[in-house]
């Protein structure tokens, strides 16, 4: 059967997208004949199902396609079709996006886009809830509690999705972002943070340290994220202030970041590869930073299980860790993110995944092991005189 576009006829012409469709059987082809078959619309209404499209009345067509399967030229395929219906559109990629949307271009043609929102940074919500919007579009929020037709069983399941997985349920069942992956080490930290009121206004104390701890990037566009929290330990509270993340940029990028944010006062802790030289440039981050007039202290490589470590000493400390919120989101969302990476063949956890969020989640660990350092360096016991 040809493509909409080499197709004559008067009848509408639509298609349903996925950003990967591999089979019919990951379309919404099924879901269109359950509805069809419901409402009893048949043949005699001048629909007819196909293998591989459904035929609507006055030859018109509804195909399915995967996005990832175009190219700049064989996108042209689709000029006919005044109606696109993109499911699962959190998956689209900024590449799909920008060869869809200049195709379907008649004057009565929409674009219609369906997803459970996962995270801000996503192209589709970019597009759709960012700050500028395309002209004309419209964007309706659609939840459980708008339907007049939510069943006692799902009611039960959001009951007990938000008694047993209180860090699951914005995103689950109100449409919130994604702040915390299932299974991710600090899932349950953030709920109890977030209900505990830890997530809020926290402003900077004047006759504290300031406390800077870094987790290194490097240059170059495919260099991995340089992350920074600013933070200040008052009493036993980590009260943090601020997070940073840039990539791919040089270090005087990030000193500006200091200095325009008044944090030229700050102490920095590096990890222990802050003494090592950049790829780029012939000078330590250590020797740069304090060149640069920052008093630096660069953290022993702890070894073995270093990140372990730091996700335990993280986990043992959240519970005394205050957030200030309009400042810190980027880097709490990276925190939620953060999870063990799995050989699903033996069920088995490798580690922390190395992604995204890891640099700003290895920031926050490190602080937490400067935080600790001192307090076990006092809390040692010498053997057999008990002396402390």
């Amino acid at each position: 059967m040809a493509e909409p576009g080499n197709a004559g006829g008067v009848g509408m012409r639509a298609v349903c997208i996925r950003e990967v469709q591999k089979d019919l059987a990951q379309s919404s082809k099924a879901l269109i004949e359950s509805r069809m078959a419901e409402h009893k619309i048949s043949q005699a209404d001048g629909f007819k199902t196909y293998r591989e499209a459904i035929e609507t009345p006055g030859d018109g067509l509804v195909i399915f396609r995967g996005m990832q399967d175009y190219t700049a030229e064989s996108i042209k395929s689709l000029e006919g079709c005044k109606r696109a219906w993109w499911e699962e559109a959190q998956t689209a990629s900024s590449r799909s996006l920008s060869l869809l949307r200049p195709t379907i271009r008649a004057d009565d043609s929409e674009l219609w886009f369906g997803w459970n929102p996962r995270r801000k940074t996503d192209p589709i919500d970019i597009l759709l809830r960012g700050d500028q919007q395309p002209t004309g579009s419209v964007v309706v929020r659609a939840n459980w509690s708008d339907n007049p037709f939510f069943p006692a069983v799902l009611e039960q399941e959001r009951l007990d999705c938000l008694r047993i997985s209180p860090e699951q349920y914005e995103h689950i069942w109100e449409g919130g972002y994604a702040s915390v992956l299932s299974g991710a080490y600090y899932a349950r930290c953030l709920a109890d943070a977030k209900k505990d009121g830890r997530i809020g206004k926290v402003g900077i104390d004047p006759l504290m340290t300031l406390r800077a701890y870094v987790d290194i990037g490097g240059t170059g566009a495919k260099a991995d994220a340089f992350a920074m929290w600013i933070a200040q330990f008052v009493g036993k509270e980590i009260r943090v202030l601020d997070y940073y993340e840039a990539v791919g940029q040089p270090l005087a990028t990030h000193i500006g970041w200091l200095r325009e944010k008044k944090y030229e006062r700050a102490d920095i802790w590096l990890p222990h590869d802050g003494e090592t030289h950049d790829r780029v440039y012939d000078v330590s981050f250590e020797s740069a930073l304090k060149a640069a007039g920052f008093n630096v202290t660069v953290v022993p490589n702890q070894g073995k299980g270093a990140a372990k470590s730091r996700i335990e000493s993280a986990r043992r400390r959240f519970p005394n860790i205050w957030f200030n919120e309009a400042t810190t989101e980027a880097g709490r969302d990276a925190l939620g993110w953060y999870h063990e990476k799995m050989d699903d063949n033996r069920s088995i956890g490798l580690g922390p995944e190395h992604d995204w969020s890891s640099h700003g989640s290895d920031a926050f660990g490190l602080m937490c092991v400067a935080y600790e350092e001192p307090q076990k360096k006092q809390e040692i016991v010498y053997p057999r005189t008990g002396i402390i």
